[in-house]
């Protein structure tokens, strides 16, 4: 039909046109159907060598039942690894080797990926393929890591960023978006007023996480219901590109986000910002299923973290405000005695 607009997907040999607009209903079930038919490419590698172990675990069904966002990270990490150590014989490879592999990597979780995705590969030809030999990968050095992960932005780092960036920026409100609903990366990339209903007066943002698939219903804050209105309602993608009205990919609305935070001056990252909010909603005494719900988290072992961290800071501080009655210190340390001297 004249004027109707339509994007070129391409695959291997497998080619078709998905309608537009981008991003739009009709476009992500149409991309999503797309994604599942795909022909996958002809194998070319030798046989029971890493390269083909690692196309084995691409095409079985543990794979394709993966969330978008999860096969786009995997599917990267493994193709490093197939490039670098794809010729070798996988049954041959030794603890040495694994941990070879993991040195090539700069920084230590980078390097714990390397040994975590080659342990998946030995699993998966374990269970799958009919593998009796060891799991090398099993026995590496692990590289210590921050325990911590991703910075979490204190308050004063939120305050920070949003005097930097000011009401009706694009900045402010992919700040507030994730501080205020959670989401992740992918979330943010396709959420709009398609998002947004309106129940008992209020209203709400309710979506369901790319990479849990878990469903979260949550009300909309002032802070961020007052950016949200300078949008207009016809919106279906509340993030979108400067240049054209079209979303980002994951990983660009990320970096993006981080050229932000330096022109902020915070060290800051939309990952870190969802730990700022779970951390907010535990300082404020949120149950532990609360917060899962906020994460879109399928249990509350991530919950735990954030409601123990709280926990502890309040069981210090009441315990040291015990203190405050207590006077058997050293003379020299007892305010209370040497006031009374």
């Amino acid at each position: 039909m004249k004027g109707k607009i339509y994007w070129k997907f391409e695959s291997g040999d497998y080619r078709c046109n998905i309608p537009g607009p981008y991003g739009g209903p009709e476009f992500l079930a149409a991309y999503e159907a797309t994604l599942k038919g795909a022909k996958a490419p002809a194998s070319t590698a030798v046989p029971e060598t890493v390269g083909w172990l690692i196309e084995k675990k691409l095409g079985s069904l543990g794979f394709q039942n993966l969330s978008l966002s999860r096969k786009r990270s995997i599917r990267g990490e493994l193709d490093w690894l197939r490039e670098i150590a794809g010729k070798y014989h996988f049954a041959r490879l030794t603890v040495q080797h694994i941990e070879a592999l993991m040195s090539k990597k700069a920084g230590p979780v980078a390097a714990n990926t390397v040994k975590k995705n080659m342990s998946m590969l030995f699993n998966f030809a374990s269970k799958k393929l009919g593998y009796t030999g060891p799991n090398p990968a099993k026995f590496a050095e692990r590289m210590k890591t921050n325990a911590d992960g991703y910075h979490t932005w204190t308050e004063a780092e939120i305050e920070q960023f949003l005097d930097r960036h000011g009401p009706g920026t694009k900045a402010r409100l992919v700040c507030l978006l994730a501080l205020n609903t959670g989401m992740a990366r992918q979330d943010l990339c396709r959420v709009g007023w398609q998002h947004v209903s309106q129940r008992d007066g209020k209203k709400r943002i309710a979506y369901n996480r790319g990479k849990t698939g878990v469903a979260a219903d949550l009300p909309i804050l002032p802070e961020l219901a007052e950016e949200l209105e300078m949008l207009p309602k016809d919106r279906m993608l509340f993030i979108t590109q400067d240049t054209r009205p079209v979303g980002y990919k994951p990983e660009t609305l990320g970096n993006w986000f981080r050229d932000r935070c330096a022109e902020a001056n915070v060290p800051g990252s939309l990952h870190g910002l969802r730990k700022a909010g779970a951390t907010r909603l535990a300082d404020a005494g949120a149950s532990n299923w609360e917060i899962a719900s906020y994460l879109a988290h399928k249990d509350t072992k991530q919950a735990d973290i954030y409601t123990q961290k709280a926990d502890r800071s309040k069981l210090a501080d009441s315990g040291f405000a015990k203190l405050a009655n207590v006077s058997n210190f050293p003379n020299e340390l007892d305010r209370k005695a040497r006031n009374a001297e």
